[in-house]
């Protein structure tokens, strides 16, 4: 409903529907949401937004807002879809070691929390990535393959990016050394029904 021109849209509003099998509880704009993978809790008190909780919807409204506070409305619609797929499927990051002389060493230690990458360009230096909570990381049995999942986007993306950052190539054209850990493919850790 926001028509352009630089006046403000009289109300913006966008809803997002809960599946069987996952209960929304809502508290002032702070968001829960429960399903058979978990339970994970956002707060949107940051946002000027109306939010109700409607048997198994929830709609956010915002009234007289200009461009960025109507574009907040899908934001918060996303982040709360994004909490229902967590708790149902589950988020499950597949990263590769690439090395062109020296094999990356990927140890899982501290039951399956914390990720340790030694020879890293022959180095001795030994590089430590902890996994935040209701995040783990495992080896996927494939040659140099790791894979990072929990049922919070935010935290298996961060974890994934903490562990491609650690092994960042210093005081070297970057096109030519491309040794690295790299996020190959981004998925569900249970497979979506087609």
């Amino acid at each position: 409903e926001f028509d352009g021109t630089g006046m403000k849209t009289i109300s913006g509003n966008r809803s997002v529907v809960f599946p069987d099998g996952v209960t929304p509880k809502l508290k002032g704009r702070t968001v829960t949401v429960i399903g058979p993978r978990g339970t994970l809790r956002r707060s949107f008190s940051h946002m000027q937004v109306a939010m109700k909780l409607e048997k198994n919807r929830i709609s956010v409204e915002k009234w007289f807002g200009n461009g960025k506070e109507l574009a907040a409305v899908q934001t918060i619609c996303s982040h709360v879809e994004n909490m229902i797929k967590g708790v149902t499927l589950g988020y499950q990051y597949k990263m590769k070691s690439v090395y062109a002389h020296f094999p990356i060493n990927i140890v899982i230690a501290e039951n399956h929390g914390k990720l340790e990458v030694r020879n890293f360009l022959g180095e001795k230096f030994t590089r430590k990535v902890r996994m935040p909570a209701g995040v783990t990381c495992r080896n996927s049995g494939i040659k140099d393959e790791i894979v990072v999942e929990g049922n919070d986007i935010e935290l298996v993306s961060r974890s994934a990016a903490r562990i491609q950052q650690s092994t960042t190539v210093k005081r070297k054209d970057i096109r030519k050394f491309l040794d690295g850990i790299y996020v190959s493919m981004k998925t569900t850790i249970k497979k979506e029904e087609s």
